[in-house]
């Protein structure tokens, strides 16, 4: 199945699904949605493969690397969201995935990294691409934690009835971080480690020079500090919300911002 078609039919299912949720108008997202989810992934699952892995190389190009960030993203909130009874948010999350399905179309940029067979390569690129996912449903959870405790505190309904209790949703927002936090530590720590292997020039101190390397780092130190100042001080509500949005927006400037610059504007890989 050509590119176009496989992008746009993988969309079309994002979008029925939530159309689905929407329909059934239940807070647990309606019957039977944790049984339809995987079909889209599935799908979406080949779509990154045909579009990624090329005769050329590993193809990690801007489109290519939004449309794996929701996948991943929505394959992990779909295996949380049966634990801890998120499918509230079902309706919200399927049109992000369905963008992104989307994106290698929309965003035909290439760079391919011909040395993207190597086995360390692959655990680097799904390290790196792991966090993002973490710290996305990071920073959408504490969005909506955000909405749902200021309509707590004004008594008004909300339309994301069915949401566990604020205490769980915590629980599970830093547990998110505290993974991101491990792997994006994995990620900075193989680029240092294994430069040469990985991309095809010897480690040295302009690596930290580098605009995706600098935002990179101070995304892991505000998430650091983040977790330290839970741990210590007992951070929560609004000091925790505004420390993991600037954690992930410096990560989304670390590698979709300078991608961005890099490819659309100066034309470079």
């Amino acid at each position: 199945m050509p590119l176009t078609l496989l992008s746009l039919f993988t969309a079309l299912l994002y979008g029925a699904l939530a159309w689905y949720c929407r329909r059934r108008a239940s807070a647990e997202g309606g019957p039977g949605v944790e049984w339809l989810l995987p079909a889209p992934l599935l799908l979406h699952g080949l779509l990154l493969y045909v579009s990624i892995f090329t005769a050329q190389g590993v193809n990690i190009g801007l489109g290519n690397a939004i449309s794996v960030i929701t996948w991943v993203t929505l394959a992990l909130y779909g295996a949380s969201s049966v634990r801890y009874h998120l499918r509230a948010l079902t309706p919200v999350v399927l049109p992000i995935a369905a963008v992104g399905a989307l994106a290698p179309l929309l965003l035909r940029d290439s760079h391919v990294v011909p040395y993207g067979g190597y086995a360390l390569f692959h655990a680097h690129f799904a390290a790196a691409f792991l966090a993002y996912a973490l710290f996305t449903i990071a920073a959408l959870h504490g969005i909506v934690m955000a909405f749902a405790e200021k309509r707590l505190h004004t008594r008004q309904p909300s339309p994301l009835a069915g949401l566990p209790p604020l205490m769980t949703m915590e629980q599970l927002l830093f547990r998110l971080i505290g993974a991101g936090f491990l792997l994006l530590t994995l990620t900075l720590v193989s680029g240092m480690l294994f430069s040469e292997e990985l991309f095809g020039r010897p480690f040295s101190f302009a690596y930290f020079t580098q605009h995706k390397t600098v935002f990179a780092t101070l995304s892991w130190l505000f998430y650091g500090a983040l977790l330290v100042g839970r741990r210590v001080y007992g951070w929560r509500g609004r000091t925790a919300l505004i420390l993991s949005l600037a954690g992930f927006f410096t990560l989304l400037l670390a590698y979709v911002g300078t991608k961005t610059v890099l490819e659309m504007l100066l034309h470079r890989g």
